[in-house]
Order: structure tokens, then sequence, then C-alpha cells
């Protein structure tokens, strides 16, 4: 199983939101029914948090995949 990587565009994202945006789920409802049933895993412990924030260095792993959060890229120096 290959990591995705995420950039953050900010602090955190949350755990329904990173779940679209990778788009391991279609929508923030079955975002919702994965995270409820148990089915999604931080840093490798069940999270059944919607709105559990994710920072950069955290693991998630959901619907047979890994997500790596990386910090927010910088723009180049100039």
């Amino acid at each position: 199983m290959e990591d995705i990587e995420f950039h953050l565009r900010g602090e955190f994202i949350t755990l329904d939101a990173l779940l679209k945006a990778t788009g391991l789920v279609g929508s923030g409802g079955a975002a919702k029914q994965l995270i409820t049933a148990g089915e999604v895993r931080v840093d490798g412990q069940v999270d059944t948090r919607r709105g559990a924030k994710i920072r950069a260095g955290q693991r998630v792993q959901a619907a047979g995949q890994r997500i790596r959060l990386l910090a927010p890229e910088l723009p180049p120096a100039t």
C-alpha cells in the first residue's frame, strides 16, 4: 500500500475534509459514515471524530489507503 502525500494549506485539516480532499470519499456524508463506523485510523488508532484536526506528520488510514500529511509547501525563494 503506497502512501498518498497530502500537503496542508494551513495548520490543520479536519478528518472529514481530508477524506474528501484526497478523493477517498465522494461526499461529506460518505466521510461521516466511514468515520463513525470506526473505519478510519489516525496514527494507528481508530478515530470517530469527524472534526478531528489532522496536522503535518500524522498518518491516516481509510478505505485501504494511507495518507501522510505534509507541512504546507513554501513558495520558492526569490
